[in-house]
């Protein structure tokens, strides 16, 4: 079964010091211990460059390019490419009119037209409520794990055995 790995955990995975970072490291590296097709897309790429590189000051994490090209080449050696296509954008503009999607959010909607486009039926994110309007069937949410005491993923990820760290 594939899940989209949403750019919020790509992100967390790029910062040593975050909360959750050690959360979102484990549950994509259970997911593909359990033999799951973990995906991207462009859109995922797109979103984690313009916050990698945005300067500090500015609610960035001011990577320098080389560091961050670094970064996509390990995303696009463990993880599956959901390519772009002219279906994508189709399934995109329905979403938006659909839904009445406004301002940042058209970036979900994005993630969600290739789930559709390429038959994704799930996502592993911190941020379930960006997804609901869709009416995705099943989330692999991250959202307040710590504030359960553990990681969730360990219910819907069972093998403990670790693959090459992202």
């Amino acid at each position: 079964m594939s899940v989209l790995v949403d750019t919020n955990v790509l992100l967390r995975r790029t910062q040593p010091n975050h909360e959750h970072h050690a959360v979102a490291m484990e549950s994509v590296a259970r997911l593909l211990a359990a033999n799951e097709t973990v995906c991207f897309t462009p859109q995922n790429i797109s979103e984690f460059w313009n916050v990698v590189t945005r300067p500090v000051a500015q609610n960035g994490l001011g990577f320098s390019v080389s560091l961050v090209a670094s970064e996509v080449e390990k995303i696009e050696r463990i993880l599956t490419l959901l390519r772009d296509s002219p279906a994508t954008y189709t399934e995109w503009k329905r979403l938006v009119i659909k839904h009445s999607v406004l301002g940042v959010k058209v970036h979900d909607a994005r993630l969600v037209a290739a789930m559709n486009v390429h038959g994704v039926g799930r996502i592993l994110t911190f941020d379930v409520d960006d997804f609901t309007r869709y009416g995705i069937g099943r989330y692999v949410s991250l959202s307040g794990i710590e504030k359960r005491g553990g990681s969730a993923c360990r219910k819907v990820c069972p093998s403990q055995t670790r693959r090459e760290k992202l």
